[in-house]
């Protein structure tokens, strides 16, 4: 592809719209699956509810990417969607704890597998000094996408019904697939293999490309404090008194989709790592406050200094893994990027469930661990941008 050329092409648009669409329909259900859990008589599993989501995903990456590496991109994106659409329509049949707690961990295949091949399948048609630009488009589909959907999830449950929620995010899913069946598949035939369980024999190999190291430990910093604001926003905004438990994240998305939108290419013109030390500063300032007072200024506060430092953080560090990886490993190098994803929302889910466990004197100590965390990526960075200076990374 020609520099002068668009990287907005036809194909461009087809996988923003599934992506929208796709996150759309599980980010949904996300604010109403505490109080639905808590109706079975799980609100001591609450942490759960994001942490074993997030553990699929983990284990979904590596045969997701080695699968991305050898069958393509869209088969492996359309088993994201279908996943998705298949387990949105079985929440409203399940009545117990446990297969609550069984249902999440299989939805978490979802997003183990079709964001892994998105990203692969972006890095094949777009320009290596674009790609931080591409990213940026593709998360403003995406943030929307995560951004309507707990509006609409917390709308539905409340006027039409739990039951009629999680069927309409089951069927934005269904819309997403139905997308991907116009998309070409961008994975040269020389490259492809037939399916065949032996694609399923992972070696360590398989599961962590080395190459994006400095991208790993930077994702599975930051992302900590993702996992505590899915876990205790849902609460916290009943404590202040709002309505509507998606509202945070409606917020946050905004001011990651205005950042996208204004400074998409500011990773490509300044450099990855200057931006995610900007970024990295503001994701501390926004755990930070969470820490002041829990009224509807300071989290309204968190809230747009938390899409701010996302609205940054997602396509530059999907950027800086595409940079780093080698063109035949690129499925297996985007899977190691978002085992660090989910294994940093994991842990802080699973974590601040742990301690806080519905009691409001303990809201502020997740929020803490996350400001530590993020203070900690920023210091990698620093030597990170040593090296950088001197061209090594």
């Amino acid at each position: 592809m020609e520099e002068t050329k668009t990287i907005y092409t036809l194909q461009f648009w087809l996988l923003c719209l599934s992506n929208f669409l796709f996150s759309a329909s599980f980010s949904m259900i996300i604010p109403e699956l505490p109080d639905y859990l808590a109706s079975m008589g799980g609100k001591a599993y609450i942490g759960y509810t994001i942490a074993l989501f997030t553990l699929t995903a983990g284990l979904s990456r590596p045969f997701s990417g080695k699968l991305t590496d050898h069958i393509g991109r869209v088969p492996v994106m359309a088993f994201g969607s279908i996943v998705c659409f298949i387990c949105g329509g079985l929440y409203p049949l399940i009545h117990t704890v446990q297969g609550f707690l069984f249902l999440r961990f299989l939805h978490g295949m979802s997003t183990g597998t079709k964001p892994t091949a998105t990203a692969a399948y972006v890095a094949d048609i777009i320009p290596e000094n674009r790609r931080g630009e591409a990213q940026g488009g593709l998360g403003i589909f995406t943030a929307t996408g995560m951004s309507i959907g707990p509006a609409i999830g917390s709308y539905l449950a409340s006027t039409v019904g739990l039951q009629e929620m999680f069927w309409i995010s089951s069927l934005f899913a269904l819309f997403s697939i139905l997308i991907l069946m116009r998309m070409k598949e961008t994975l040269p035939k020389a490259m492809k293999s037939k399916f065949s369980l032996r694609l399923f024999k992972i070696s360590w190999d398989d599961v962590f490309e080395p190459k994006i190291l400095p991208v790993f430990w930077i994702m599975l910093l930051v992302s900590f404090s993702s996992g505590v604001i899915v876990t205790l926003l849902p609460d916290i905004s009943k404590l202040i008194g709002w309505h509507n438990k998606g509202l945070y994240f409606t917020i946050y998305t905004i001011a990651s989709i205005l950042v996208r939108i204004f400074f998409s290419k500011s990773s490509d013109q300044y450099g990855r790592i200057p931006i995610l030390l900007i970024s990295t500063l503001i994701l501390t300032a926004s755990m930070g406050v969470m820490l002041i007072d829990l009224n509807s200024f300071t989290v309204v506060l968190s809230a747009v200094l938390f899409g701010i430092a996302w609205g940054f953080n997602t396509p530059t560090l999907a950027a800086w893994t595409t940079d780093l990886a080698h063109k035949n490993h690129m499925g297996r190098a985007m899977a190691t990027m978002y085992i660090a994803l989910e294994l940093g929302i994991g842990l802080g889910a699973f974590f601040s469930g742990i301690i806080y466990e519905g009691l409001q004197e303990r809201i502020p100590i997740p929020f803490i661990l996350s400001g530590l965390f993020a203070i900690t990526s920023f210091v990698l960075l620093l030597n990170y941008f040593k090296n950088w200076q001197k061209n090594e990374i």
